[in-house]
């Protein structure tokens, strides 16, 4: 009996030890991991010192990196040796959060050999070369002195004219739009170094000569753009680029870039699948509003004999319908005033309802679109890096100078009087803006750099459904039919991107797509084509995402039943940062699944 207790009090002694030989195993696992992404992400901002600045990193503001082939081979030589770092670490061992970590790591050191070896837009986009942005942001945000600021400015200038001269002489059979937009956001991004500039000087402490050098460089930098902007119009371009990429590019971007559990194929016939049930939607609601928008109408009309039959064709009805309801919207000269006035609504309705917490002490700041960022979409969120998270997060809204009367006219009907909220919704609160605030509160600074543009676009798609579903717009009608179409721009983005890289789709075709089917105005149509020849993938994001979070939710709110609270799963769902949203399904599920223990 003795031995039999001898030998068993041996076993719980080894069986204690090993577990807690693991438990140590682990923590030092976790330890070297922390220590390793702290120096790779150091590494990372000297690297690219440019992206560090808009992360809020400032130590490198000084420094603009000359994107020429021993730029390309050091970032090559950075990624190898980081691959081969993380392959010392047993996954089995790390945290959940540091495995999404690694993940994201992963794919961004492929991605990034993807980019070189394989994808060489520095080839063929023209675009891929404009300084002004990561200026403009150093005179608009004030993370430090606008003297300090300045002289960073200055030095940062240097170079400037041998950038746009590497640029030159890389470029070898561009796409003819990627050109154009070269020349368009270049030309758009001179004010930066000249009226800003000087607005900035004016209001700075630095001494007359300093002023002078600055503005002496400044002119230097102007005169290299334009040279960069004269070069691509004389460019003799016989056989250019196409801009389309084909499916196996096109399979491979989507895998590094989405990251989601669905591959290219498959999302896109989820997407044409999800068009069909929406118009089936809409057609219900159509049907039912027909008398209030189209007889209605016309038994105010004088002299009217007859009233207006209803189409057969069920897609002809929903287009008549909205077009009727789409004439309710905003002058173009109140279309920014109007955003500024809905923003402290969305957020009462969020309080009112209990929905999310919304951060009062970051600020968001409502402002026209730089004209360095025009020329791809006519509304978006520019916010604060993880570094600088006291930092203005603006809602940058189009402008439409050089616009004629019909083509504001297009715009202001698709953005009426219903849509427009739904956008302010996806870009704003609790969408884009409150995401990203989010983000920059997580513990993990991976998640925030190497932020996830699915699971970005997904919520903001995903806010729009949620905020109705809970009430907002009073279950209207014409909200929700106003909704669907909206949502179907989303589905549609998906049909559209992958139809015209990989299924060749044509423009006649894209625009009966846009028009007829999701039925968009023409100017927006217009806008979405330019759009869809000057990135890939990235419309794709908004669908994926939607689908992935909404789905995720559902199954959520299955198991938990009467415990289910949405408050709650909005804000843990938010915590985990812009990880993919497989990731965070993955982390959610196993606490989920601990809590049951």
């Amino acid at each position: 009996m003795k031995k039999i207790i001898s030998f068993l009090s041996l076993v719980m002694l080894v069986s204690c030890n090993t577990v807690s030989n693991i438990e140590e195993s682990r923590h030092d696992q976790n330890t070297h991991f922390d220590a390793f992404k702290e120096q790779f992400v150091n590494n990372l901002w000297a690297l690219y010192p440019g992206w560090a600045s808009g992360q809020g990193y400032h130590k490198y503001d000084s420094v603009l990196v000359i994107p020429n082939k021993v730029q390309r081979t050091k970032e090559l030589a950075f990624c190898k040796a980081n691959t081969d770092s993380l392959k010392q670490f047993e996954l089995s061992a790390l945290s959940d959060n540091n495995k999404t970590d690694y993940y994201m790591i992963e794919n961004q050191l492929k991605a990034n050999e993807w980019y070189t070896n394989e994808f060489r837009s520095y080839e063929w986009n023209p675009s891929d070369y404009n300084v002004s942005g990561g200026f403009a942001e150093m005179l608009a945000n004030n993370y430090d002195s606008l003297d300090v600021r300045l002289h960073n400015f200055y030095v940062r200038m240097k170079n400037i004219p041998v950038y746009y001269e590497t640029a030159i002489q890389q470029i070898k059979n561009p796409t003819v739009e990627h050109t154009q937009l070269a020349i368009d956001q270049n030309l758009g991004g001179l004010s930066t170094f000249d009226a800003d500039l000087k607005e900035a000087l004016t209001g700075s402490h630095l001494g007359a000569s300093e002023k002078e050098q600055i503005i002496a460089r400044a002119k230097e930098a102007t005169n290299a753009i334009n040279g960069f902007v004269k070069h691509l119009k004389k460019l003799k371009n016989t056989t250019p680029r196409s801009f389309r990429l084909g499916k196996e590019l096109y399979a491979k971007k989507f895998e590094h870039d989405i990251q989601s559990g669905y591959t290219a194929d498959e999302i896109y016939k989820k997407a044409s699948e999800h068009k069909k049930e929406l118009h089936a939607k809409m057609f219900k609601l159509a049907d039912k509003l027909w008398n209030k928008y189209i007889t209605e109408k016309e038994k105010l009309s004088v002299g009217n004999k007859g009233f207006t039959p209803k189409p057969k064709d069920s897609l002809l009805l929903i287009k008549k319908v909205i077009d009727a309801i789409s004439v309710k919207h905003v002058s173009a000269d109140s279309f920014q005033l109007e955003i500024e006035r809905e923003i402290p609504l969305l957020v009462k309705f969020i309080k009112d309802k209990n929905l999310i917490y919304i951060d009062p002490s970051k600020p968001l700041v409502v402002r026209k679109e730089p004209a360095y960022m025009a020329g791809v979409a006519g509304a978006s969120i520019s916010s604060p890096g993880p570094y600088d998270k006291n930092g203005n997060t603006y809602y940058n809204v189009g402008s439409f100078s050089g616009w004629d009367k019909e083509r504001i006219e297009s715009y202001l009907r698709e953005y009426n009087y219903y849509i427009l909220q739904i956008l302010n919704i996806h870009e704003a609160i609790p969408g884009h803006y409150t995401q990203l605030v989010y983000s920059n509160q997580s513990p993990s600074i991976i998640k925030s750099i190497f932020g996830n543009g699915a699971m970005v676009e997904g919520w903001a798609v995903y806010t729009e459904r949620m905020m109705l579903e809970n009430g907002y717009g009073n279950n209207a009608d014409e909200m929700w039919l106003m909704y669907y179409k909206w949502n179907l721009r989303s589905t549609c983005n998906t049909i559209l991107d992958y139809g015209v890289h990989v299924n060749n789709l044509s423009k006649e075709d894209a625009m009966n797509l846009l028009v007829n089917e999701a039925f968009q105005q023409k100017a927006e149509a217009e806008g979405k084509w330019k759009r869809v020849s000057v990135t890939q993938v990235q419309l794709c994001s908004y669908f994926t995402g939607f689908k992935e979070i909404y789905d995720f939710r559902e199954e959520v709110k299955q198991k938990q039943g009467g415990k289910f609270n949405l408050k709650q799963f909005h804000e843990k769902f938010l915590s985990y940062g812009s990880a993919p949203v497989k990731y965070i399904k993955e982390l959610m599920e196993q606490e989920i699944l601990n809590s049951k223990k």
